[in-house]
């Protein structure tokens, strides 16, 4: 028995939760996942899942046996780097990848041909999406989020921040007045951003006198839960939007949208990449992590 490779199938069944599943993203049948675990209890001398037809779940023994793995796999990885990715290696394989939806349309992806040409051997499995996906279970490698982090069982790494504009289409303002502080806000129609995962409604945050930070309540006839639909409902004067300033420069400089209260700026929100612990030490999630830092920094707006 390969005990390195029954530690991997196990610790992929743990994350996924499912044998099915891991099997999927390991590329193998079932049935040689199940003989794989059995080999392993058989020559550990314990159970360490429980199953039934529903679900998964880990024994004491499992549960410690998991914890011990994860480590074990990570120092085993940390130490093949400076070997497998020496200069003259080439990372390859698969990299499954999740993007914001509107970041990775308008930023990434235009982008994308650079990283392919550089990486020939790497292919990319990308999910454009707003929601938060389940990393471990689902096998994504890294994914790119907008925001404070949360998920404290990844390893995030701060690619930059997104800077955010208060505008407005000429329309609206010619027909609603200009507001000229955070508190005429109150009296505006805006269009209002929730999130798709959890339905609360984004904050509009304003970066005030002294650094403070100033929040306006903000209502308004259409609430959505994506960022370039915002855009399109501020264009056609529905309401005043607080947008990432990527997506509105082009708008700003045509006169198509207006900006607003740009002595008090919105709050800058951090951008990272998230990755499962240990992933970071593959060849293919480093370089993809350098490019995006790279594309990052030559965005003015990040």
């Amino acid at each position: 028995m390969d005990k390195v490779k029954a530690m991997q199938t196990f610790v992929r069944i743990v994350e996924a939760n499912s044998f099915t599943k891991a099997a999927e993203t390991l590329g193998l049948p079932r049935a040689a996942l199940t003989a794989t675990i059995q080999k392993l209890e058989a020559y550990l001398g314990t159970t360490l899942l429980l199953r039934t037809t529903r679900k998964l779940a880990l024994t004491s023994d499992g549960a410690e046996y998991y914890e011990q793995c994860v480590q074990i796999l990570a120092a085993i990885d940390v130490a093949e780097q400076g070997f497998r990715c020496a200069a003259s290696a080439t990372p390859r394989g698969t990299l499954r990848i999740e993007l914001p939806g509107a970041v990775g349309r308008n930023v990434i992806l235009p982008r994308l041909g650079a990283f392919q040409a550089a990486y020939p051997e790497v292919s990319l499995t990308i999910s454009l999406a707003d929601r938060l996906a389940d990393l471990t279970q689902e096998g994504v490698d890294c994914a790119l989020r907008v925001g404070a982090l949360q998920d404290c069982a990844l390893v995030g790494r701060q690619m930059g921040s997104m800077r955010f504009v208060t505008c407005a289409s000429p329309a609206y303002l010619a027909k609603h007045g200009t507001p000229r502080s955070i508190a005429d806000l109150r009296t505006h129609r805006g269009i209002v951003h929730f999130s798709g995962r959890t339905g609360r409604p984004f904050d509009w945050d304003f970066v005030v006198e002294d650094g403070r930070v100033e929040t306006a309540q903000v209502g308004g006839p259409v609430a959505i839960d994506d960022a370039d639909a915002n855009v399109i409902c501020a264009l056609q004067g529905i309401g005043i939007t607080q947008a990432a300033a990527y997506q509105v420069r082009a708008h700003l400089e045509s006169g198509a949208l207006v900006e607003l209260l740009g002595e008090t700026p919105p709050v800058p929100m951090p951008v990272s990449l998230l990755y499962p612990k240990g992933r970071m030490a593959t060849a293919k999630v480093r370089v993809f992590a350098e490019w995006v830092a790279g594309v990052l920094a030559d965005e003015p707006d990040f």
